[in-house]
């Protein structure tokens, strides 16, 4: 997995001094929020969409039914990207244009992939379950049949911190 963001729609980051360039950092952020937001793109029309999701380290996974907008877009455009981001708040100043956002975020730009593999699926619903709760559960088959599940290699990815 790449930090540096050659090919990708945006250049290096401008403010240095908010890069966040420690993968521990990076991963802990993705860790601590619950929900992500998903970017796609369909015939030039950006789509997006909040998620729940689980990493493992190396990807992103998340679970949807497999009819709707978002299914639809990555059977046809699987790039997509991604933000998470945790300790929201807001900077105060005596000037009103000088308000900025507090914040930890990560952006990463990934390929999704629909895992078809029986365990594979029930081993990611595992990781998203274990985000919500301690207990474990047994999936039944035609639930699991029912339940498309995505994986996001992540190609590149990046954070950013400001008043911290």
């Amino acid at each position: 997995m790449n930090t540096a963001l050659e090919g990708f729609p945006h250049a290096a980051m401008r403010r240095k001094d908010r890069e966040i360039v420690d993968r521990l950092e990076i991963d802990a952020i993705i860790h601590s929020a619950t929900v992500m937001h998903l970017a796609m793109s369909d015939n030039d029309v950006p789509f997006l969409v909040p998620l729940f999701y689980a990493y493992d380290g190396q990807a992103i996974f998340f679970h949807s039914a497999h009819a709707g907008t978002k299914m639809e877009i990555l059977k046809r455009n699987n790039k997509v990207c991604f933000e998470i981001s945790v300790d929201h708040g807001v900077i105060e100043s005596e000037q009103a244009c000088d308000f900025e956002a507090r914040h930890r975020t990560v952006i990463g730009f990934g390929s999704a992939s629909f895992i078809e593999d029986e365990a594979e699926k029930t081993s990611a619903l595992d990781l998203i379950v274990a985000r919500f709760s301690d207990k474990k559960f047994d999936y039944p088959k035609a639930a699991v049949n029912r339940t498309a599940v995505i994986k996001i290699e992540i190609e590149s990815i990046k954070g950013k911190r400001h008043g911290f």
